[in-house]
């Protein structure tokens, strides 16, 4: 048996109008609309601000009420509070993310571009001369915003929803853990730290369209970490 709020937002499709061009689903005014599904107005708004509040519905002034595509925010704050409720542990939060961006990577590799190649190598040299420089928290944005590009090479919004969770969770305990690398990691001759360089073996297994290889690289990647005694996350 559907839930509720399923049953109410197949009968909402059912009562949109499309609106020509932009594809938008336009709901009809609220009395109308409770007319329509016989809910009085108080239980319509009721079950309408839970879709708005996970993002599944906007009301815009002067044109009307829409469905909507969900941003990240519900999951983030799903995370977030469980996290803080102690229902979800930062050490299951790390595992998740190692799971999950080894297969990313692995997708990545059978769709790149050489567009997509170059702008991640891009960021791995980033990092490197940021961490060079001393500007860590450069090097970790740049470390951020890798992982983000081989979420967009994928576009999978499915698992961009789960990635961006985890990531906002982990925000913190990753940066701390770069950090943390710059007491105990010892560079190369060039000043180069294996933190950083790491990257460049999954740029050049997802170059060569070798998923398997770019899994493999992905978990050299967090293994590494492991390598130095760092936990994946405070």
């Amino acid at each position: 048996m559907a839930d509720p709020l399923e049953h109410l937002v197949s009968q909402l499709l059912a009562l949109t109008t499309v609106e020509p061009g932009t594809g938008a689903r336009r709901l009809p005014p609220e009395r109308e609309l409770g007319d329509a599904l016989g809910m009085s107005r108080g239980a319509l708004r009721e079950q309408l601000s839970v879709l708005e509040r996970l993002g599944f519905l906007h009301r815009t002034q002067g044109r009307g009420t829409y469905l909507d595509r969900p941003s990240d925010d519900f999951v983030r704050t799903y995370f977030t509070i469980a996290r803080e409720l102690g229902y979800l542990t930062d050490g299951q939060f790390a595992e998740s993310r190692v799971l999950l961006e080894e297969a990313v990577a692995e997708a990545a590799a059978a769709r790149a571009t050489e567009e997509d190649v170059a702008l991640l190598r891009a960021q791995v040299d980033t990092m490197i001369s940021a961490t060079r420089a001393g500007d860590h928290e450069a090097a970790f944005e740049a470390d951020v915003a890798f992982h983000r590009r081989l979420q967009a090479m994928v576009d999978n919004p499915v698992l961009h929803l789960m990635h961006d969770g985890l990531a906002h969770v982990l925000r913190e305990a990753i940066r701390f853990r770069r950090l943390e690398a710059v007491a105990v990691e010892v560079p190369d001759e060039d000043g180069v730290r294996r933190t950083d360089s790491v990257h460049y073996a999954i740029v050049e297994a997802i170059e060569a369209h070798n998923p398997e290889a770019a899994r493999q690289a992905m978990r050299a990647h967090f293994e590494n970490w492991a390598a130095l005694g760092i936990p994946a996350a405070r």
